[in-house]
């Protein structure tokens, strides 16, 4: 079991965080028939089926620069094909939400961002509030003006797989976005350095994210440090350091074994810290 940080407890308590949910949680979901959502590197190795550039997007994928073979992938397939790929993959199989979705839910932050393109805790999320969150892609005009009036908003940084052709997938993708919705990234690093961010199922390696976290570091040095939950070994001590230096991370770590189960119970045991730190702060009036 996951010993969570007192400040971190009272982080969220006090909604002062971002959550940021990954490809990780989506793993604890199933359709009907048992089936659990790709991750991006499964996802390409299953698209890399037969196209012309096969031995060299297996390269790509081989060396993680997923960016480059998923480029590969889509010019080779076209795109009309490849988003019919896409939707196949992560909305034709109607994934259930997973008891993870519920806790993360009921920690209650304002602000939930995510890279999935699947709409699992988007459709979770909705039903569970009656349909009172908003969901808001990079590419809205009014994500600031919802942050702004205080909604509690789910912002999705690569787009939603309902519409394919805004996704951010490939590295043509990552590099247009960039200049195309600037403002969008500026929204992001002002929250980074207004809030705490929590990464749960999410790797290191997501070109948004790291970016910003090294500006972020680098620019205020003595800022906020933001927190990433990992399974245990999966990242060395020295490389925790270096995320400590270079990105601000410090790293929560948890057993994996019998599919990141202690994960889920963790995060349970979470919510009734936060909602105990809660009562204590609306009884003293110290919010």
């Amino acid at each position: 079991m996951i010993k969570w940080p007192d400040k971190l407890i009272d982080i969220i308590a006090k909604r002062r965080c971002v959550i940021v949910i990954g490809a990780g949680v989506s793993k604890n979901s199933t359709n009907n028939q048992g089936v659990r959502p790709c991750d991006w590197k499964e996802f390409l190795e299953k698209a890399n089926n037969g196209l012309p550039h096969s031995l060299e997007i297996k390269k790509q994928i081989k060396n993680y620069d997923f960016l480059t073979a998923c480029e590969l992938i889509k010019r080779d397939m076209g795109d009309e094909e490849f988003n019919d790929l896409v939707k196949s993959e992560f909305l034709t199989p109607s994934f259930n939400n997973a008891e993870i979705h519920k806790y993360i839910f009921n920690l209650d932050s304002k602000i939930v961002i995510t890279p999935n393109f699947d709409k699992i805790y988007d459709t979770y999320a909705n039903t569970a509030s009656n349909g009172t969150i908003s969901v808001k892609n990079f590419y809205d005009e009014n994500i600031i003006a919802s942050i702004r009036d205080n909604e509690r908003v789910i912002i999705k940084i690569h787009g939603s797989v309902d519409s394919p052709d805004n996704l951010i997938f490939t590295r043509k993708d990552y590099s247009k976005a960039r200049t195309k919705y600037k403002n969008f990234y500026s929204m992001l690093e002002a929250l980074f350095l207004t809030h705490t961010f929590i990464f749960i199922g999410c790797g290191v390696n997501d070109p948004d994210i790291r970016l910003i976290l090294e500006d972020y570091t680098f620019k205020y040095p003595f800022g906020t440090k933001h927190y990433i939950i990992m399974p245990q070994k999966s990242i060395h001590k020295q490389v925790q350091i270096v995320l400590a230096e270079t990105m601000s991370l410090k790293v929560i770590e948890y057993d994996s074994k019998n599919n990141h189960a202690i994960l889920t119970e963790s995060l349970e045991k979470l919510v009734q810290c936060v909602e105990l730190k809660r009562s204590e702060i609306a009884e003293a009036q110290s919010w």
